[in-house]
């Protein structure tokens, strides 16, 4: 997952929830595949879809902010220099994420995670780096062919503790008994489904996080993606 807050952009100012799906391999180097993305922004929904072929839903970002105990620190964190100096009580920034169609509301998920810039021990920013991050888009209602664009990253970037993340209000999509969408209002259940399966993704098991700050990104145009097929190598036995 990718949580983003953009205070300029050709749509303007916006946050950001991408749900990475997987990543693909394309030699020499693997791609992000965004299976669905929330934006609080029509502007920025409409940009996604038509511009880059993304996913696009347009969702409310509700933030609030609270203190909490912190739990005991972890080792590695504190080789970092995340934890080990920690003060008792931790800022934290909770936001509550729900996708919104029409008048309609659904809730997605609600995510926990410090509050960016709150604690004085964390003076290192990390090293400044510069990045070309390639991903595939497209397959979509506006951009039927695939496509593949990329993204010129320039950021400060630092390990910092996963966000949490914990289960939405919502019930599962309803399915029939053999696991197929039923034909009556298939479109809304498939995307009641697309949805169950982005939570799944979001709810999985973090393996690492990281922090871009002073983040600058220029997302290039994208071009229509032809798979190149490989040549069929015959045999031959006497």
């Amino acid at each position: 997952m990718f949580l983003a807050r953009y205070h300029d952009s050709p749509a303007g100012a916006f946050d950001e929830l991408v749900v990475i799906a997987g990543i693909v391999w394309n030699p020499p180097t693997s791609c992000a595949w965004a299976a669905r993305v929330l934006v609080n922004s029509v502007e920025a929904c409409r940009h996604g879809r038509k511009e880059v072929g993304l996913p696009s839903h347009v969702a409310t970002f509700s933030k609030t902010i609270g203190d909490e105990p912190l739990a005991r620190s972890n080792g590695f964190l504190s080789v970092l220099g995340i934890g080990s100096t920690a003060p008792k009580q931790e800022n934290r920034r909770e936001i509550e994420i729900s996708e919104t169609k029409g008048s309609s509301t659904r809730h997605l998920c609600s995510i926990s995670m410090p509050l960016t810039g709150s604690h004085k021990h964390h003076k290192w920013m990390g090293p400044a780096i510069r990045m070309s991050l390639p991903s595939f888009s497209g397959q979509t209602e506006d951009h039927p062919d695939l496509l593949k664009y990329s993204c010129k990253v320039e950021c400060r970037v630092r390990p910092v503790k996963p966000a949490r993340i914990w289960n939405p209000r919502t019930s599962e999509p309803q399915e029939c008994s053999d696991g197929k969408i039923n034909s009556v209002g298939s479109n809304v259940l498939a995307d009641s489904v697309a949805q169950s399966q982005s939570i799944s993704v979001l709810l999985s098991k973090p393996i690492f996080a990281l922090e871009f700050s002073s983040l600058r990104m220029h997302v290039d145009a994208p071009k229509i993606f032809v798979p190149q097929c490989k040549k069929e190598v015959g045999y031959s036995s006497t």
